[in-house]
């Protein structure tokens, strides 16, 4: 059964503001042409798909569930309140949205698992944005910020919250090693000859994988380059070594032990290790920070996989507000139930009409425009509440 739904919205002239004002209705949002319940469902559906097949299942136009996801939102995030309030445990990072560096920031909240902020561009003077609207008072009461090893963030970020509770994260700082290693190994390729390069083919995955990923074919390689080529084999094992230095609990050792290790990368003769050696001292803190909380940018990182995938699934946004209410209608914690022609909860149904259902939950008479067909049903044919089956058995029992 379809029922229309007609209301002429009053219309009034106020004189002092010499301005017209609408009449303010329940079921929908003032400047909006469709209902609560209707926007629902399009956020709901808008969060799973993209706006072209919203736009063709919902039979709107793709501006429209553009606008109208942008609007829910807004209303859900604002019914949550200020989502900067409780801020403790913090994650930065960026991502490009679209071609020529167009980037939008990101700040998660490590403790609700949401995205809490979000603007467009990146660097220090974006992030200053985001704890200017903080305020000094909640930024004081951050106790940590797990960020990459980015100047402009390390910039910005001491301005607002003391250095000593910035964290570097452990994947951007064990990628400098690797990287390192990685470059150590195409000059070796680059310059040897013959049956020494020969060796070297297929050693970059191998030297790349961490201890516990490599294969029986991938730690006879190993073993073989540890005779073919020392200068490769001594990056692999400064590789190892700093890997297991952040697996320690202790901070005093692992200072220790990296104070140790940056001297060796300094001696090794290899200008990749040597040059990460040097930066790994620069932030040297911020990396000592990690073993001894345990923080990392995890999170973070897998929020902006789940934004490239809206932006993939989306073929790119025009704007960057279009990809920032995207990802506070996807990532920000915003729970979106669409409306439902069909009751949710049937024995709620039949107490809040005051009828008899086939499980015995009794009521008053029912009221005016109620039908109790429920209490047509023979008591031999009753059974769960199933109300397309309880439907049906009524009409079968008139």
């Amino acid at each position: 059964m379809t029922v229309h739904f007609e209301h002429a919205i009053r219309r009034a002239h106020f004189a002092p503001c010499s301005g017209v004002k609408t009449e303010r209705v329940e079921w929908a949002e003032p400047g909006s042409n469709f209902t609560y319940a209707f926007e629902e469902r399009v956020a709901f559906l808008a969060q799973q798909c993209s706006q072209t097949t919203v736009s063709k299942f919902l039979r709107t136009s793709w501006r429209t569930v553009g606008a109208i996801a942008g609007r829910a939102s807004h209303r859900k995030l604002d019914s949550l309140g200020d989502r900067l309030n409780g801020l403790r445990y913090i994650g930065i990072d960026e991502l490009s949205y679209r071609k020529h560096h167009e980037y939008v920031t990101v700040v998660v909240d490590h403790e609700r698992g949401v995205v809490v902020w979000s603007a467009r561009g990146k660097g220090a003077d974006t992030l200053r944005r985001f704890f200017e609207e903080l305020g000094p008072l909640r930024s004081s009461a951050i106790e940590s910020v797990t960020i990459d090893m980015s100047p402009a963030y390390i910039a910005a970020v001491s301005e607002a919250v003391p250095p000593s509770r910035l964290i570097f994260d452990r994947f951007h700082v064990h990628r400098l090693v690797q990287n390192a290693l990685d470059e150590t190994r195409r000059d070796k390729v680059r310059a040897a000859e013959g049956k020494e390069k020969k060796a070297l083919k297929g050693t970059r995955w191998p030297l790349l994988k961490s201890e516990w990923n490599l294969t029986d074919a991938d730690v006879q390689t190993l073993a073989e380059l540890q005779y073919s080529n020392t200068a490769i084999f001594k990056g692999h094992l400064l590789k190892e070594r700093f890997a297991f230095i952040l697996e320690g609990r202790q901070v005093n050792v692992a200072r220790r032990r990296m104070a140790e290790w940056i001297d060796e990368a300094r001696k090794s003769a290899l200008g990749a290790f040597a040059k990460a050696a040097g930066t790994i001292e620069h932030h040297l803190d911020g990396i000592l920070e990690y073993v001894r909380t345990r923080s990392s940018n995890g999170r973070t990182e897998g929020w902006n996989g789940k934004i490239r995938t809206i932006t993939r699934r989306s073929f790119g946004f025009h704007s960057a507000q279009a990809l920032i209410s995207m990802i506070f209608l996807c990532c920000g914690g915003v729970r979106v139930r669409p409306a439902s022609s069909a009751p949710g909860n049937f024995h709620e149904r039949c107490r809040r009409a005051r009828i008899e259902c086939p499980d015995g939950h009794r009521g008053e008479p029912p009221q005016l425009g109620v039908r109790p067909w429920v209490a047509r049903i023979p008591r031999h044919q009753r059974g769960p509440c199933n109300p397309r089956a309880n439907a049906a058995r009524a009409l079968l029992a008139r």
